[in-house]
């Protein structure tokens, strides 16, 4: 396996951004607004990493009904927009993916948002980042499914063992796992595989050290 890094892909939610209240407020949106209860803290935090169908369907399983209102309600009557503003980028963030730019690394975002996405670019001017973005409507499986990944690995021509996969979940884990590219844990030592970093500025040093994979450092 080659230690040359061409592309570099990220997940959003958790590594581009800290969207974690954005994600309450919208979920307790749709849930107050259907008729049932505020979300708690372990039904936010899978809504934090699946899609919003599969968060909703989750939060109506023992009510059909429920999840046929909130379907409703995400659809004609939810504005992706209004909670874009609780959106707060990870430092550091920036100045990185210039960096990568200028070494002439590819990047791309691999997520389960859906329509949301071209918003958050928009407003956050990343558009001129990133060579590729892909959400979870741009494939027929979202993520954990390595179908995200394979899309940007043949869009860009970069090799599975030619990229890292910057993630903060199981479900990134998972996802680079099966699509055969180099996992980075971001912020989470409990998942690393061997690769982690706390800040984004520590990928640049992982690449000048040639990519090597090393052990988290201790807590």
């Amino acid at each position: 396996m080659t230690d040359v890094v061409r592309c570099v892909i990220y997940d959003c939610d958790g590594v581009l951004f800290d969207s974690l209240e954005a994600n309450r407020r919208l979920y307790n949106h749709i849930s107050l607004s259907s008729g049932r209860g505020p979300l708690t803290e372990e039904e936010l935090r899978y809504c934090h990493m699946h899609t919003v169908q599969d968060s909703i369907h989750s939060l109506f399983k023992e009510d059909p009904e429920g999840e046929v209102r909130a379907l409703e309600f995400l659809k004609h009557q939810v504005d992706f927009r209004a909670f874009i503003p609780y959106l707060t980028m990870e430092p550091h963030l920036l100045p990185t993916l210039s960096a990568l730019r200028e070494r002439r690394i590819r990047t791309a975002i691999s997520t389960n948002r859906t329509t949301s996405m071209p918003h958050i670019m928009e407003r956050f001017n990343l558009r001129s980042y990133f060579d590729m973005v892909v959400t979870a409507l741009d494939v027929t499986r979202p993520k954990p499914d390595r179908e995200s990944v394979d899309k940007i690995l043949d869009g860009l021509g970069v090799l599975p063992e030619e990229t890292l996969y910057v993630g903060d979940s199981e479900i990134d884990r998972s996802t680079a796992r099966s699509s055969g590219v180099r996992f980075v844990a971001y912020k989470n030592r409990e998942i690393s595989t061997g690769l982690f970093i706390e800040d984004h500025r520590d990928l640049l040093k992982l690449l000048s050290n040639g990519g090597s994979p090393r052990k988290p450092p201790s807590a």
